[in-house]
């Protein structure tokens, strides 16, 4: 039995390509199981994330597996196998390594983050129930698990602005000048957008509008916020006052469209209207950026944040490092 990784990430490929592989959180037990299928191997894991789709497997024959994979998710997304390109092949202990890499937030786009050690949980608790891991994926995940733990309490690594969501507020902050007195919307009230809301509040932001596709879920949100739930067909009526739109709603389409800016334009009198889109795929469609008083980024636009963040953290990395490595020593997997 053999242990290996397939995927791509925010640096192997640009956000276009990771939304077309991307896969939707209810979908992850369903997408495990059909990924031992696709790979004819005995356990199978699925994790998609804004910055990454892997596929973690066990299987007889590595080389046969990697190639059923990525000729069938190619054809599942009506891709060429030029599509391939993106992706990159880890076997044994390097498959291994990364993925306590991964937990442990050293290979995010934002150093330390601390969003994906529950996004990886969640994947590999959805590939458990729905059957799709055993022996040697339940030992691998559990002992990634204790090492993003360990290394969490014993370095520094998560010091700072980690989460995707505080790095764009940041990001909006540094735009805008200041956040104090500025009225924002939140599109998806998931664990992203929770914490992006904080951050929103804590840096004076004035009104907070929170619209979700399930208004239960909006109204939860908004009143941690001291905000107010919008119902998700009422989003765009809200667009003609708010200074900031800040989007994650894991929506498999763009739902906001340049025709949805140019209508209140005229009614917002053409102030500056800021859009960062944390969702992949992406939520905004990237023509609303071409319009004259609209700025809007995306995730992948906060990559020069996570360099400067990583230069700053770079003893931290070694020490990380450090604790991967002895604790991988304790790990005795077939095939690695």
């Amino acid at each position: 039995m053999e242990l290996l990784c397939l995927g791509l990430n925010h640096r192997t490929a640009p956000v276009e390509v990771r939304e077309r592989f991307a896969v939707g959180a209810p979908q992850l037990g369903e997408a495990s199981t059909h990924l031992r299928e696709l790979a004819d191997a005995a356990e199978g894991v699925v994790i998609s994330t804004c910055n990454r789709t892997e596929f973690y497997l066990a299987a007889e024959n590595a080389e046969e597996a990697f190639v059923r994979v990525e000729k069938g998710i190619a054809e599942k997304n009506h891709l060429d196998s030029s599509a391939t390109k993106h992706f990159y092949r880890k076997t044994k202990s390097e498959a291994a390594r990364h993925l306590c890499r991964v937990v442990s937030g050293l290979d995010s786009m934002m150093l330390g983050e601390t969003e994906i050690f529950g996004q990886v949980k969640q994947a590999y608790s959805s590939a458990l129930e729905a059957g799709a891991t055993g022996t040697v994926l339940n030992k691998l995940f559990q002992r990634a698990f204790g090492v993003g733990k360990k290394v969490r309490t014993e370095t520094s690594i998560q010091e700072g602005s980690t989460s995707v969501g505080n790095v764009a507020v940041d990001l909006a902050e540094k735009i805008f000048g200041h956040l104090k007195d500025s009225e924002v919307m939140i599109l998806g009230a998931g664990e992203m957008s929770r914490i992006t809301a904080q951050s929103l509040v804590s840096r004076g932001a004035r009104s907070i509008f929170v619209s979700n596709r399930s208004f239960d879920r909006a109204q939860e949100l908004a009143a941690e916020m001291n905000g107010k739930a919008v119902r998700f067909d009422d989003w765009q009526s809200v667009l003609t006052q708010v200074d900031v739109v800040i989007s994650s709603t894991g929506a498999p389409h763009a739902i906001v469209q340049r025709e949805h800016v140019e209508q209140v334009r005229r009614a917002r009198k053409y102030r500056p209207l800021f859009f960062i889109d944390i969702a992949v795929p992406r939520d905004i469609d990237p023509s609303v950026g071409e319009i004259e008083e609209v700025y809007l980024y995306d995730i992948d636009t906060l990559e020069q944040l996570a360099t400067e963040a990583r230069t700053r953290r770079q003893l931290q990395i070694e020490q990380c490092e450090r604790i991967i490595d002895l604790e991988l020593e304790k790990l005795h997997l077939p095939g690695t």
